[in-house]
């Protein structure tokens, strides 16, 4: 290799980094090069542990040979087929597994990329359906302050965090939001839900009222918040919901793209919540992170609702290139295999306790004026710097890689969602090692 080719090969600043400080990164660069169960291999030979399943995603571990194992055979046997107007038979193996891990209604699923890509999927979904039942009316969409719902511009527009909008100019028309649940005065460092807090919920009467139902097409909530710092929804809140909804003809959203598969101890947050969505947003576990997809669920309503007019005809335009990809799909289905045989959907509840007590046994650190936690997420919120917003937690996050654990910060809190797999000594480790960087930063 020439000199000129090696430089450029080592040089990080053709590589534009996605939610990054990209100056203080290619200063002192922290480098993964390898990954294998519960920990990453950096690139001067250390073993991280994984806090945060990569990015909520690997919920089944790193390496996992049966997910390897089944990329590998399916890039050999068919690299690609094209999504529109063709199939090939592991999508419809798919989506029949997982419309079958879902209570009815929700039996159908379209296949896209990335949480983004649900999301935005979902919205339009939404409006079709409100369209095609005749209540084409309905164009407005109801989020939440502080909701993270991807990054297009329809899930920054219904999502609520000032600094994913604040750059982009005009979101969507036609888009209000409910007031986010964090109440530190009434709910710090509890323990799974919040008592308080349901009559947040009363809030999309308020907007009914504002802008009449007959405008509103959907509602959109993370059933818990997780991008903005581990949000857990007040007891009864998710229920009341979903009770002014069917009142009103709005169709209810759940993201459950970082609450899907496994993480609160159930198969998906509709299952913990008893609140059945009509729709939801998945990504990240469905492949644990291996190979990008997602997949919406919809009720059969929404579905059948398409359904009409010649059956030559294009029933939604609407897709991806790479819908159902092959490779994703193999991966999957791989991974809801390894869930399967390894209990690992709902292993977080048989760990939720223990978790728990650890994470609360922080409370007496520095800083620390918020803790919450449910199934396996856990989050410490710590007291802003005056005048630095971020700088305690970002110290953290790079004092805990020093000290071979991944962490997740956003703003000043610290989130924490370890792969399914992770074990008791490995929750000691955890917040062992985070007791130690919490006593250290400034």
């Amino acid at each position: 290799m020439s000199t000129s080719a090696s430089n450029a090969t080592n040089n990080l600043e053709a590589f534009w980094m996605p939610y990054t400080a990209n100056r203080q990164f290619k200063q002192n660069p922290r480098m993964f090069v390898g990954a294998k169960d519960m920990h990453y291999t950096t690139s001067d030979g250390r073993q991280v542990l994984d806090g945060t399943a990569g990015l909520w995603c690997c919920n089944a571990g790193h390496g996992r040979p049966k997910i390897v194992e089944a990329v590998q055979k399916q890039i050999a046997e068919m690299d690609y087929a094209p999504a529109f107007q063709m199939g090939h038979p592991k999508a419809f193996e798919l989506a029949a597994r997982l419309a079958a891990m879902m209570p009815s209604p929700l039996d159908h699923v379209f296949f896209t990329n990335s949480g983004s890509e649900s999301v935005d999927t979902a919205l339009k979904i939404a409006l079709g359906y409100q369209r095609s039942i005749g209540q084409g009316t309905r164009t407005r969409f109801i989020g939440r302050e502080r909701g993270y719902h991807g990054t297009g511009f329809g899930g920054i527009s219904v999502g609520g965090i000032v600094a994913n909008r604040k750059q982009f100019g005009n979101m969507l028309n036609g888009i209000d939001h409910l007031p986010h649940t964090h109440d530190l005065s009434r709910n710090a460092f509890s323990r799974g839900e919040p008592t308080n807090g349901v009559e947040y919920a009363e809030e999309l009467i308020r907007l009914v009222q504002l802008h009449d139902a007959s405008t509103i097409a959907a509602v959109i909530v993370e059933p818990v918040a997780g991008s903005t710092g581990v949000l857990i929804p007040p007891l009864g809140y998710l229920k009341r919901l979903r009770e002014i909804c069917d009142q009103h003809g709005i169709l209810l959203i759940f993201d459950e793209v970082i609450t899907g598969f496994g993480r609160l101890g159930t198969p998906f947050a509709v299952d913990y919540f008893d609140v059945v969505p009509d729709l939801v947003t998945t990504a990240k576990g469905i492949t644990s992170g291996v190979i990008p997809m997602g997949a919406v669920f919809c009720a059969k309503k929404i579905y059948d609702a398409f359904m009409d007019g010649p059956d030559h005809l294009i029933e939604l335009f609407h897709g991806y290139t790479y819908s159902g990809h092959p490779v994703a799909c193999a991966a999957a289905l791989a991974t809801l295999d390894t869930y399967e045989e390894e209990g690992l959907l709902t292993r977080a509840a048989s760990l939720a306790q223990y978790w728990e007590d650890g994470l609360h046994s922080l409370k007496d650190c520095p800083h620390v004026i918020d803790i919450r936690n449910l199934g396996l997420i856990g989050a410490i919120e710590l007291e802003p710097i005056a005048g630095e917003p971020t700088k305690r937690a970002f110290s953290a996050f790079l004092k805990a890689y020093d000290d071979n654990l991944l962490i997740r910060t956003t703003g000043d809190i610290i989130a924490l969602s370890p792969p399914l797999i992770i074990s008791e000594a490995q929750i000691d480790e955890l917040f062992g090692t985070l007791r130690s960087v919490l006593n250290a930063i400034d």
